[in-house]
């Protein structure tokens, strides 16, 4: 059948009452030393006792390090224990944490797990993703395709939180193509920002369970499927016409989604053509998993 022919799937909105908004992100694992600042006032908080532990000053870089059991932070050029091996650096204000040369929304939480250090981004599900789009499809694409690409990315966060792929390093997902490149606050561009807003909350679902959308740059002419086989996962032309075949070819090709998007394609209608068996849903206020 021509893709011209293939007609949008009436799709069911409704809600998932499944945690709270926030996914943690890795920025930086078996470190032992982490250099932050903050564009406000914050606070160095333990999160076991309850406690605001150190006063942070803004737009001055702050250095921690693993200290035997606990994390440590440079005062005046001397280590201070801070006396637990677990600390959240939260926001006093409205503003941004800085770390890898980029700025980040939400707060950070740094573990003292054997003697290295692990950075976590605690961010809400829709700034993660806005930090997300931008880094993964160019901001200056067709909207349609942007859009398609906010709601990818969105399932896909999501799926992988629940399946608990990270969980035993503590957090869901890491800023690399190992899940979603993540630039954070500094990646993010008006167009983009504005497809993660229009399409807020909405994911793909079979059976009541979100699914890990899968995509790629370009597949070099035809998508494909994973071994094992999944039924939302389809082998489709890819529309990602002569594009030089960058990624593991499963799921959504970026490329391809734009040339849609050129075509006339809505970012639903792009969807449905890459995957299939599913349906639209939008998650509640506060997700869980």
């Amino acid at each position: 059948m021509s893709i011209k022919k293939i007609l949008l799937t009436l799709f069911l909105i409704f809600t998932f009452t499944l945690r709270a908004e926030a996914i943690r992100i890795g920025l930086q694992t078996n470190v032992k030393e982490l250099k932050i600042a903050s564009s406000v006032s914050a606070e160095i908080y333990d999160t076991f006792h309850d406690k605001v532990l150190y006063e942070i000053t803004p737009m001055k870089v702050y250095t921690f390090k693993s200290g035997g059991n606990e994390v440590e932070v440079i005062v005046n050029r001397k280590p201070v224990g801070l006396g637990t091996n677990q600390i959240a650096i939260k926001l006093k204000q409205p503003g941004f944490l800085c770390q890898k040369r980029a700025w980040y929304r939400g707060n950070f939480v740094i573990n003292n797990w054997a003697n290295s250090l692990t950075l976590i981004n605690d961010v809400m599900l829709e700034d993660y993703l806005k930090g997300v789009v931008p880094s993964e499809m160019p901001s200056k694409w067709n909207t349609e395709a942007l859009k398609a690409q906010a709601i990818a990315a969105r399932s896909y966060a999501v799926a992988t939180t629940a399946a608990g792929k990270h969980a035993s390093k503590g957090y869901d997902l890491v800023d690399t193509t190992a899940d979603q490149v993540y630039g954070g606050a500094s990646a993010e561009k008006y167009t983009t920002t504005q497809a993660v807003d229009d399409t807020k909350g909405i994911v793909l679902v079979q059976n009541q369970k979100v699914l890990p959308t899968y995509y790629h740059a370009s597949s070099g002419g035809q998508t494909k499927v994973w071994s094992s086989g999944s039924s939302f996962l389809q082998s489709v032309p890819s529309f990602d016409y002569g594009t030089k075949k960058n990624g593991h070819g499963v799921g959504m090709s970026q490329h391809g989604a734009n040339n849609l998007a050129a075509q006339g394609y809505n970012a639903y209608q792009i969807l449905n053509y890459f995957y299939k068996d599913f349906q639209f849903a939008k998650l509640s206020e506060n997700w869980d998993i």
